[in-house]
């Protein structure tokens, strides 16, 4: 694994902030009827993504997800203001605005969604390392859903394949305990969700996610054992969302005890705890990050409201029509 160094606690401490700032803009801005539809933040997750960016390389390897998904792509490279402006349904948006909150899409960085079908990513991951299998690339695909999804038929019939064809691909289930609004308690006779994994004979473990650097480490073995041929394992990234489902949640699923019991555990205040433990940054140098932070998100904000809206024959354009298409009379 690549070593874990000063610049890296740093550099998470900046991106996980990045982050959590971008996603309470969203907030915001929704309430503001900006961004409209549905809205899912990643507010409490963060150390999962940065943790895995850390293992992954970011030249080759794929990532795909469910619709909790603004953040992944940036941090794959895609341009936060791309992605803000997406949101606000504008043309200079990821998909010129058509996709929206739920379908962020970046070919060209290697993230493939961004998908609003619960549990539709997973044969689509797996998919995708299938063709990396089969053109001999040496890449691997992560491929993440929520524990909600981990109820899905897919997933079973996507595990068997995996593992019967030794596909580069690693499933990472973020499990921040509720699905929608139902605790994984009540949706299955036991908790560990990675023990689904036995079944196939898919090597599985449990991971605390609320830390990044043990992310990275489980990442990292993960991530070298599909490389080198060995097949698929089976994450459960145990992790927590601050935020609800979505901006729609009443989230009387839960007490206000409880989440503030786990924003102890916040993943951005213990890298920078830390941080400031190695004194590896003064408060005035934590101040410039902080700072140069919500210039960044200013920044998106600036261009998703300034940007156009995508010309009407944009949505034409995606689509096509097949005059003599079968089965469908031509007369009635």
């Amino acid at each position: 694994m690549k070593k874990i160094t000063k610049q890296t606690y740093l550099q998470w401490y900046e991106d996980m902030l990045f982050w959590r700032k971008f996603e309470d803009k969203l907030a915001q801005v929704y309430i503001n009827q900006k961004v409209r539809g549905f809205l899912h933040l990643y507010n409490g997750q963060e150390a999962v993504l940065a943790g895995a960016l850390h293992a992954m390389d970011l030249t080759k390897d794929r990532m795909i997800t469910a619709y909790r998904n603004h953040v992944q792509p940036i941090g794959m490279g895609v341009d936060p203001k791309r992605v803000m402006a997406e949101l606000y349904g504008k043309g200079t948006g990821t998909s010129q605005g058509l996709g929206g909150s739920m379908h962020i899409f970046s070919k060209e960085h290697r993230f493939y969604g961004g998908h609003g079908i619960v549990g539709g990513q997973i044969p689509l991951g797996a998919g995708l390392a299938f063709a990396d299998k089969y053109h001999e690339r040496d890449a691997v695909t992560l491929t993440y859903m929520g524990d909600g999804a981990t109820r899905q038929g897919s997933l079973h019939e996507t595990f068997n394949l995996a593992m019967l064809w030794k596909l580069p691909v690693v499933f990472c289930v973020e499990n921040n305990g509720y699905a929608m609004g139902t605790s994984v308690a009540r949706t299955a006779n036991h908790t560990d969700i990675y023990k689904l994994g036995l079944g196939y004979d898919m090597p599985c473990k449990p991971v605390d996610g609320m830390k990044p650097e043990v992310v990275a480490k489980e990442m990292d073995e993960a991530i070298s054992r599909a490389r080198r041929g060995d097949g698929p394992t089976f994450l459960e990234i145990r992790t927590y969302r601050y935020r609800g489902h979505s901006m729609s949640d009443a989230q009387h699923y839960r007490t206000k005890e409880e989440v503030a019991k786990k924003q102890e555990e916040d993943p951005i205040d213990y890298v920078l705890h830390h941080i400031y433990e190695k004194k590896w940054a003064t408060e005035d140098e934590i101040k410039v990050i902080d700072q140069r932070v919500k210039d960044r998100v200013s920044e998106c904000e600036k261009f998703a409201e300034e940007s156009p809206y995508p010309e009407k024959n944009v949505m034409y354009d995606t689509v096509y029509e097949q005059e003599d298409y079968p089965f469908l009379p031509h007369k009635l």
